[in-house]
């Protein structure tokens, strides 16, 4: 059921993953980044803080609903971006390519638009969605 509330929780999980893995251009490329990278700097506590935000948007996933397959993937691109992120030099450039944030961002959303609780034509919701 498209509901503005479903709508709304979305949009505020998109925008996490964006600011988490994309918040930032490197000057003179086309290569994005965010906090997850920024934070994946700091030896030993960089990446476990990062999970931090990681972990809310498998949270919300979970109470808007997504089943136990969505939410498994979810948590393995999680697992993977946590482990290979302590590798120093290596897990740093490996998560600003990898993006687990956004990844589990696009998850939830294809999954709630093939629930109909999201529309699928774009990145608004429409004017008569009901409150």
């Amino acid at each position: 059921m498209l509901t503005e509330h479903h709508f709304r929780r979305l949009e505020r999980v998109e925008r996490t993953a964006r600011t988490m893995d994309r918040a930032f251009r490197i000057p003179f490329t086309g290569i994005r980044m965010g906090w997850d990278s920024l934070l994946g700097l700091v030896p030993g506590v960089g990446d476990t803080l990062a999970l931090l935000p990681a972990a809310w948007i498998l949270k919300e996933s979970h109470a808007l609903g997504a089943p136990g397959t969505v939410l498994g993937k979810m948590a393995g691109n999680l697992a993977v971006d946590w482990v290979i992120g302590l590798v120093p030099l290596i897990g740093d450039v490996f998560d600003i390519g990898f993006r687990a944030n956004v990844r589990n961002a696009a998850l939830l959303r294809g999954w709630m638009e093939t629930q109909g609780r999201v529309p699928q034509d774009g990145p608004r919701a429409p004017r008569d969605l009901a409150a």
